[in-house]
């Protein structure tokens, strides 16, 4: 599977999968969001370190859905293109060959990610 061309475009079509698979497994949908919530809750990590961490593990397990909804929630949470490119790197040095190929589309999502939000801000 190649990466998307759109990364936010193709995020809003995950979304309504993911609305579609709330309706037939709600309980199960239900389990996962309070235990993204959980995780998510700033302690000792801020919710933007968090989901910096969550992006690499997706590069890592080459996950491009993952990808897609991590860097929103970074940037969302104010991650610079600085810290992207770090843990971009951390998920290359982890993973490897692989990685780097899937941390070149994270890019492309924080790319056009950042440029939406700038025309939004604008």
């Amino acid at each position: 599977m190649s990466a998307p061309d759109n990364w936010p475009e193709w995020t809003k079509g995950l979304s309504a999968h993911l609305r579609n698979l709330r309706g037939g497994a709600p309980e199960v949908m239900q389990a996962f969001s309070g235990l993204a919530q959980s995780a998510l809750k700033p302690k000792a990590l801020d919710v933007k370190t968090k989901e910096l961490i969550a992006l690499a593990i997706g590069v890592a397990v080459r996950c491009d859905d993952c990808i897609a909804f991590h860097v929103k929630a970074a940037i969302d949470h104010g991650a610079s293109r600085d810290e992207i490119m770090e843990t971009l790197g951390m998920a290359i040095y982890m993973g490897a060959g692989p990685s780097a190929m899937y941390a070149s589309h994270a890019l492309d999502a924080y790319t056009q990610f950042a440029a939406a939000k700038a025309e939004k801000g604008a």
